[in-house]
């Protein structure tokens, strides 16, 4: 190559350079410049036919025996080591220590941290990043965990297939406070901005998930915020884990995306991916249709409602034969009586006949 090949080469290489900056240096967000549409031009795998969140559509789920509930390991061993809780711009994160597993999958998967998701309109707004049957629940709860039997850290697994396992708790709002969660909601006003950390003691990591962990549903996926690696064994649990509105509001308007030094303060809200086409991919069930149907409370009202009418009508029904029969009863007797006395009548009318004298023969 000559010397004003080179130096051309040299120019577009220096340009290249200074006018794509790294994806690493990206700063997304989830709307605005960098935001979720605008993803895949600085994060190319955010494009792939494998992304995440989806929709689970249970009727076209497949139930597939071979998915064992899942075993939480070490979760309850907290120990006396605090817990790291951090703010990062997008989402506030709990690190969790590597005694802690996840069993029930074809690989022992170690524990590295877990987040949260949530929207800005309280409850019945959304934000979960998955929907089931379109429907999608107030927030959402991801724990992360990275295969430790096939990589040495959670760096490298991240970017291979399966290196990745995450369990996704959907969290729906009610009346009652969910003491579990308070563990963490507490402690985010001392993580209000952008990059603050602060140590909160350590807890039952396990007090945050449903009771049911047999019924859930499995698709492999990515991570939902960039660089949107297809790494991620999903586990999305059937069932709802509920806090408090209190609780909602709090974990909705407490944080900020921005840095305390910003002067324009931003809070973190709507920090949930849209959910994305499952194409080619098949969501698996571990529990089947019958027994994984999991009634509505109209349907509950609706079942109840229906049995109550079914014992009033049952009862009206056996009272009007009783009645019937009641009133029958004195017609019959009376018939009874009429003729034991036709029979008694018949009786004296034979006896009061005489009786032919013999005749003696001349």
């Amino acid at each position: 190559m000559d010397s004003l090949g080179l130096f051309i080469l040299l120019m577009l290489l220096c340009f290249q350079w200074t006018t794509a900056p790294a994806a690493e240096e990206v700063t997304w967000t989830y709307t605005g410049l960098v935001g979720q549409s605008e993803w895949s031009d600085y994060f190319p795998e955010c494009g792939g036919t494998s992304q995440s969140p989806v929709d689970v559509v249970t009727t076209q789920t497949k139930y597939d025996p071979s998915l064992m509930p899942l075993t939480p390991l070490g979760y309850s061993q907290h120990g006396n080591q605090p817990f790291t809780l951090y703010n990062n711009g997008h989402t506030v994160v709990i690190e969790l220590p590597d005694w802690m597993g996840l069993g029930g999958l074809p690989w022992l998967f170690t524990a590295v941290q877990m987040h949260l998701h949530w929207g800005s309109g309280g409850p019945s707004y959304g934000g979960s990043e998955h929907t089931i049957n379109g429907m999608s629940a107030d927030a959402e709860l991801h724990v992360v965990h990275y295969n430790s039997e096939l990589y040495p850290n959670v760096s490298t697994a991240m970017t291979q297939s399966e290196g990745l396992a995450v369990l996704g708790i959907l969290i729906v709002t009610g009346e009652e406070t969910n003491l579990a969660f308070n563990n963490i909601l507490n402690y985010l006003s001392r993580v209000r901005h952008a990059n603050q950390k602060v140590s909160i003691p350590a807890f039952d990591i396990k007090s945050l998930l449903p009771k049911d962990l047999g019924r859930y549903y499995r698709y492999n996926g990515s991570l939902t915020t960039p660089p949107c690696y297809q790494s991620v064994i999903w586990s999305l649990f059937n069932e709802r884990v509920q806090i408090s509105k209190a609780q909602l509001l709090k974990m909705e308007t407490i944080l900020y995306s921005s840095k305390a030094e910003d002067p324009d303060r931003m809070l973190l809200q709507d920090n949930y991916r849209a959910t994305q086409p499952l194409n080619h991919r098949v969501a698996f069930a571990s529990f089947s249709a019958e027994s994984g149907k999991e009634l509505t409370p109209g349907e509950v009202t609706a079942i109840v409602i229906g049995v109550m009418c079914g014992c009033v009508g049952l009862a009206v029904i056996v009272r009007f034969i009783v009645k019937t029969i009641r009133m029958k009863e004195p017609e019959n007797t009376k018939e009874k009586k009429q003729d034991m006395a036709l029979n008694s009548t018949s009786g004296a009318e034979k006896k009061e006949e005489p009786t032919p004298s013999p005749q003696t023969e001349p």
